[in-house]
């Protein structure tokens, strides 16, 4: 099994209603053997569902994905090893027995994201563009939209202001 540097989302199959011993395992056997940059994390991916019961709102977690744990990590023969061969899994996703991990669209799709950069600039703030085309240009912020991760910035080009769309990690606060 190739090593990859960078960690992915994998995810392990398992028997029905097992999946947070999986997790609690999987969480332990990383402690015992100090992998924790290795299986960074384990999760049961879950969502509250609102019922009604004798009149009464009853708010209960339920598991998004029956059967399933989601776990970042880097692929190693170790860390293949490790959760393969935790009590409760039956096996990887993915065609035959190569764990294939989750694209960046799927992940989206349920609901995992990357930590988010936290941007600590406000509208009208000078900034400086760090990367891009518009490197070295600075520019005062017009618009911050923390939800796509952009901002806007004018920026004076050619003796006029231009307002140009970045991405929180192309600009610096000045």
């Amino acid at each position: 099994m190739e090593s990859e540097n960078k960690a992915r989302w994998y995810v392990a199959h398992t028997y029905s209603g097992y999946e947070n011993k999986v997790k609690v395992n999987i969480e332990a056997a990383v402690e015992n053997r100090n992998m924790q940059d290795i299986i960074q994390e384990v999760t049961v991916p879950m969502h509250e569902q609102v019922e009604m019961k004798n009149g009464k709102k009853k708010v209960s977690m339920k598991k998004v994905f029956p059967g399933y744990v989601m776990i970042k990590m880097i692929m190693t023969d170790e860390s293949w090893y490790i959760v393969r061969n935790t009590r409760g899994v039956t096996g990887f996703v993915g065609p035959g027995s190569k764990p294939v991990p989750l694209s960046d669209a799927e992940l989206k799709s349920m609901g995992i994201q990357e930590k988010v950069p936290v941007l600590n600039i406000s509208i009208r703030d000078s900034v400086k563009v760090i990367s891009g085309p518009f490197e070295n240009f600075i520019g005062v912020v017009e618009e911050v939209n923390s939800e796509r991760q952009k901002i806007k910035v004018n920026i004076s080009m050619f003796g006029r202001e231009t307002p140009v769309e970045l991405g929180f990690e192309q600009v610096q606060k000045m």
